[in-house]
């Protein structure tokens, strides 16, 4: 389900449309609809990077990341590597994996992320675990 025909799409928000996908800015949450195909590199990480540090600024606390995989695309791992390294922004990571394909995609990603990345099966299941860990 996409953020847009979801309940959560009234809650307040700031949304990002670029050319290669739609991005949502919740309070503590940062949430990402990749187009069809698109090769999630460098170049694009950091434009979304600089979109977050402007919209959340450099300190922002609690900040998690959703990849709502409601289309096929690819990343390149060590992206979010660097961006880890140079902001230090999220302090975890969920995928909402909707197939078999996705789920093997999230093990991969794991392996190149210092933060905790978690699997959902649905956004509702990701929003709830997001407002639990933000709420601590």
């Amino acid at each position: 389900m996409k953020v847009e025909d979801s309940k959560y799409i009234h809650l307040e928000h700031e949304e990002i449309k670029l050319p290669f996908g739609n991005f949502y800015f919740f309070e503590d949450f940062v949430v990402s609809e990749l187009n069809e195909g698109v090769h999630f590199d460098w170049q694009r990480v950091k434009i979304l990077s600089n979109l977050m540090i402007s919209h959340y600024g450099k300190k922002k606390r609690k900040l998690v990341y959703i990849s709502n995989r409601v289309n096929s695309y690819s990343i390149e791992p060590q992206s979010w590597l660097k961006f880890d390294k140079k902001y230090n922004l999220f302090i975890a990571s969920g995928i909402i994996a909707y197939d078999n394909r996705g789920g093997l995609s999230v093990v991969l990603e794991r392996l190149f992320s210092k933060e905790s990345i978690k699997r959902f099966r649905s956004l509702k299941e990701a929003v709830d675990w997001v407002l639990k860990i933000t709420s601590d």
